[in-house]
């Protein structure tokens, strides 16, 4: 089918194609009734403006800025080394953007990063925001100055952030709940099952919807779960290894744990030092090379991952949609929960591989190796 272009609205509404630029722009010196035909015709014709076609016309140039935390969050690397690759291919589509490092677990540092960003650098802003007033106060802020904020993998809603980009984070814990139930289901011998939990940091909205959503789950289908308080590693290996073997000395009848974030490098180190790797059903977050061996020698029950990749693809295509004052198309936006065990694993590809094996969780030599006691 034949695309319908400016000139089938022109020769419909019988008037020039400057009259037409000028209707869908919304310039003035246009007389309503020229208006009234050329939106008829519009509608008739089911005209859409090729947008992209238009900014090059323009010579119009996307400026984005993805604010992205640095430290020894996996994840968060393999977030930014996907948004340093994106930014090589969208460069030739008119899209600068550009990575800035943030701590995730300074507030105030966040919030002054978003207070130095305006028009006169960037046009949309994504940003990894922890859950703050201050931060909030910068998003707020940042919005009144005409440039459109993206929460990415961690929401803040109270906001005036434009859309959020990640998974649900609830529904992340509930599915964490309801597999730790699974997995333990006819193997208390009539003993209640204790579970431990690790944290980045309840401050961080992502992690603290992570704990409720599996609270949730226990609260209705397995009231005899019996959950430990969180434990907050701050994302660390080395700390959440010494929370670990600390966890585990405490509660020697553990039998599940539930890792909201990051630091799974740690975990796994305290789980097999202690000779109990296997016999507790642990859960963990994102697929990193550490945690594929981990899922494949039985470490690691299941893990819950979502897929960075596609984040920043749908922050990029989301900011240019408001930047353009286009809709967004909400079903090609939504990033799922995957789930994987041994069995369903993608397979490594070996470009990928490399490039992974620079990330923190993917140097076993680094962390420490102590005996568990």
């Amino acid at each position: 089918m034949q695309r319908i272009t400016i000139h089938d609205v022109a020769r419909t509404a019988g008037v020039s194609l400057a009259t037409v630029d000028r209707v869908l722009n919304r310039r003035p010196g246009v007389r309503a009734a020229t208006v009234e035909r050329v939106e008829a015709a519009v509608k008739a014709l089911g005209y859409t403006p090729d947008v992209f076609a238009a900014n090059l016309a323009k010579r119009r140039l996307y400026r984005l800025t993805f604010l992205i935390p640095n430290g020894p969050n996996a994840f968060m690397t393999d977030l930014r080394q996907e948004a340093e690759r994106i930014a090589s291919r969208v460069a030739g589509e008119r899209v600068a953007l550009t990575v800035q490092d943030i701590d995730a677990f300074d507030s105030h540092s966040v919030a002054s990063t978003l207070a130095l960003l305006d028009r006169t650098g960037c046009d949309g802003v994504a940003v990894v925001a922890p859950s703050s007033p201050e931060v909030r106060a910068g998003i707020d802020r940042l919005t009144l100055r005409g440039v459109p904020v993206v929460t990415l993998v961690s929401d803040h809603p109270a906001s005036a952030r434009a859309h959020f980009v990640g998974i649900d984070n609830m529904a992340a814990g509930r599915v964490a709940g309801r597999l730790l139930g699974r997995f333990l289901a006819g193997n208390r011998q009539g003993h209640r099952a204790r579970i431990g939990f690790i944290a980045g940091s309840l401050g961080l909205r992502d992690h603290a919807e992570r704990h409720g959503g599996c609270l949730e789950v226990f609260e209705e289908l397995y009231p005899d779960f019996e959950p430990v308080r969180v434990r907050e590693g701050r994302d660390d290996n080395d700390r959440t290894y010494d929370l670990t073997r600390k966890l585990l000395v405490e509660h020697p009848d553990l039998t599940g744990l539930y890792n909201m974030g990051a630091g799974n490098r740690g975990v796994i180190a305290a789980l097999e030092e202690s000779g109990r790797a296997g016999e507790i059903t642990f859960i963990a977050h994102e697929l990193t090379p550490y945690t594929r061996s981990a899922l494949e020698r039985g470490t690691i029950s299941a893990l819950i991952a979502q897929d960075p990749g596609h984040e920043i693809r749908s922050a990029v295509r989301v900011l240019k949609a408001l930047i353009d004052g286009q809709p967004i198309l909400d079903a090609q936006e939504r990033i799922g929960i995957d789930i994987f065990l041994p069995e369903n694993l993608p397979p490594v590809d070996g470009a990928r591989k490399a490039d992974k094996t620079t990330t923190v969780d993917a140097a076993p030599a680094a962390l420490p190796r102590r005996k568990a006691g």
